[in-house]
């Protein structure tokens, strides 16, 4: 992955991304998650490439609107436990840096300064449904379902849930979502205002040309500051929380209830 001398935006292909595919289709710009195998999860390189991919589209002035999706039958289920259970279990130090990629992929995110759709192609889990929260619109498969098991994993979901559920849902039901760790189905979450449209399958890119059609005829400048003005609830509650949340999880990565209820998914996981 290409480091930038200037300011300027350039060929998807010099970027060497390997866990994304980053396209560029004026007035459109598509950051697809590509680690299907382990259903979009995210590791370091992934949570590093999508920032680099935020940066280059927010420098390009062709592009109107960012598409976030994944490949395969998940849109991200958040973050690789299995690297968490070999590198970051027990060793503080180095979550507190994986945590530093995570919230440096969310500000480049939500400070792209163009609109961002969210193509939920399929599960939206814990990191992975912050992902989708993290942008301005949202269409989704009605299949899936959206689902935060941070309470049963060792894990506060404190990468966007804690901060924007409430905004978006209400306070009961983001309480319900994060304590009882249910799944929240397609129809569900439109009707509680997590994603904004529910469509089948095969109407789901329909739906975001749809939406790209109309935000490319939008101007660019006064879009760009009526996101950063909507940006200032979800704004105020992420960092006033956010670098307590990322100093108190990497601490929790030494004790035992995290650890014992990491080791005991991917124990779990292993015999799937």
């Amino acid at each position: 992955m290409s480091e930038p001398t200037h300011p300027r935006p350039v060929d998807p292909a010099q970027l060497g991304f390997e866990t994304i595919v980053y396209e560029k289709a004026p007035p459109r710009a598509t950051i697809r998650l590509n680690r299907p195998d382990v259903l979009n999860a995210f590791d370091f390189r992934m949570l590093r490439e999508i920032a680099r991919a935020c940066e280059d589209a927010s420098w390009d002035d062709d592009i109107r609107a960012v598409v976030v999706t994944g490949t395969g039958r998940a849109f991200c289920v958040g973050a690789d436990l299995r690297s968490w259970g070999e590198e970051l279990l027990g060793n503080s130090s180095e979550y507190w840096k994986w945590f530093g990629a995570f919230k440096d992929m969310h500000d480049r995110l939500r400070e792209i300064g163009k609109p961002t759709i969210a193509r939920v192609n399929g599960i939206a889990v814990g990191g992975g449904n912050e992902l989708q929260m993290a942008c301005d619109l949202a269409v989704m498969v009605d299949t899936a379902f959206i689902r935060h098991v941070g309470l049963q994993h060792g894990s506060v979901p404190a990468g966007g849930a804690t901060q924007w559920l409430q905004l978006m849902v209400g306070d009961r039901r983001a309480r319900e979502i994060v304590f009882l760790c249910d799944e929240v189905p397609a129809a569900q979450a439109e009707e509680w205002g997590l994603v904004n449209r529910v469509v089948p399958e095969h109407e789901l890119d329909a739906a975001v040309d749809e939406w790209v059609e109309k935000l490319a005829t939008k101007l660019p400048q006064t879009t760009r500051y009526a996101k950063q003005q909507l940006n200032v609830w979800r704004d105020l509650a992420w960092h006033q929380t956010v670098g307590h949340a990322r100093d108190w999880l990497a601490m929790s990565m030494l004790g035992d209830e995290a650890q014992g209820a990491v080791r005991a998914f991917l124990e779990r996981s292993g015999k799937e």
